[in-house]
């Protein structure tokens, strides 16, 4: 077995752009089509980074997963214990819900302290609640990131507290945000909430994309020394989700100037365009000892992205599986993968399935195949000898 590429040239008919045309004082960012997957921006996206208080949304996706699974549910109440209260209650000097001390708080007030009033207190509750200790928690939350495919992130704390081991990649947090925007639509909504009270406190939410009629509704922002200032936020327009993580810059103000000018750039300069259609065969993989020597591949759905209105130099794209696929082959199996590139930057990733069924071959064609194959690797072995 072997990694198989196959180019796909041109993949489009019309002409887009091929440099992106605006810039960002961000060390890291991305900016991303929700549907399609289609990246629009990306600065140093996959580079590590301290992820701050945006970190609360792998809190807030673990407390989800929870209540997904029936574990808890959002009237339980947990304790908000002395750890809590003094790291981070208002003692600590931290963004924080301001809950009392030995108060017995629900799920679901703790949740929007965690998202609206990005508390300290709330995170730390939320993690005792259910795994029993900030650090047993952490363990759940790096093992969730890679089950989400979140492969280069790794969590210490819920609530974003400095730690050289605590760092995620801009491209991995909007993978998180993704996520929980397609897996929880009955949880989003506090995201989008612009106040919580609570202790007679009243605070506004601190993403500052929810008052800049944009059409934002989520997620988080984060702060600190080792972080500078970042965001994880979301915006529809005409039907149209975009996603951005932006981190590193020097203010809040910084923050949020390039965080609406990168999506009035994404909303305004792009269009969408379907490249293949419903079931229509990208590629074909070779088949080892079937009743046919190849096997179409395609999409789950019509692959779009969108591209620049403006005319420049073509996308490429290549397909990648390990093949030959061994006979039988059912149909609809995953077996590849099609990367969309911008000169050297992919831009679209789609899954590739098997268009139909391939039986085994007869006893003379499983024959011909292992022949074939076995003077392939032979040659291969030559080659690489020399």
């Amino acid at each position: 077995m072997r990694r198989l590429a196959i180019a796909l040239l041109p993949l489009l008919a019309a002409p887009v752009a091929c440099a992106q045309t605006i810039q960002t004082s961000a060390p890291y960012a991305i900016l991303v089509d929700f549907e399609s997957g289609s990246v629009l921006f990306e600065k140093a996206a996959d580079d590590l980074m301290a992820p701050a208080s945006t970190v609360k949304l792998m809190t807030a996706e673990l407390v989800f997963h929870e209540l997904s699974l029936g574990h808890i549910k959002l009237d339980d109440v947990f304790p908000i214990s002395e750890n809590a209260w003094r790291k981070g209650g208002g003692v600590a000097g931290g963004s924080s819900m301001f809950a009392e001390l030995k108060s017995r708080i629900s799920v679901e007030d703790l949740l929007r302290g965690l998202i609206i009033q990005s508390g300290n207190d709330a995170a730390i509750a939320l993690a005792e609640g259910i795994a029993g200790t900030e650090d047993a928690f952490a363990t759940l939350m790096t093992r969730r990131a890679r089950e989400l495919g979140m492969e280069k992130s790794t969590f210490t704390n819920p609530w974003g507290r400095a730690d050289v081991d605590q760092r995620v990649t801009a491209r991995e947090m909007m993978k998180l945000a993704s996520h929980i925007i397609k897996n929880y639509p009955d949880y989003y909504h506090y995201f989008g909430e612009k106040e919580f009270t609570w202790n007679k406190i009243r605070q506004l939410n601190r993403n500052p994309l929810l008052t800049m009629e944009l059409g934002a509704d989520g997620l988080k922002t984060g702060d600190i020394k080792e972080s500078g200032f970042g965001l994880v936020g979301s915006a529809v327009q005409n039907g149209q989700r975009l996603l951005l993580v932006i981190n590193g810059l020097k203010s809040a103000n910084d923050r949020a100037e390039d965080s609406r000018r990168l999506l009035n750039w994404g909303f305004r300069s792009f269009e969408p365009k379907t490249i293949f259609a419903d079931k229509d065969i990208i590629a074909s993989a070779k088949v080892f000892g079937g009743a046919s020597s190849e096997v179409g591949l395609v999409a789950a759905k019509p692959v779009k992205m969108l591209v620049p209105r403006s005319a420049g130099e073509k996308l490429t794209g290549k397909v990648f599986y390990t093949g030959p696929l061994i006979a039988p082959v059912e149909a609809g199996q995953e077996v590849g993968v099609m990367r969309v590139f911008r000169g050297q930057t992919v831009i679209l990733e789609v899954p590739l399935v098997t268009a139909s069924a391939v039986g085994a071959g007869t006893l003379s064609q499983r024959a011909l195949d292992a022949a074939s194959e076995l003077g392939f690797g032979l040659f291969r072995q030559m080659i690489q000898k020399k």
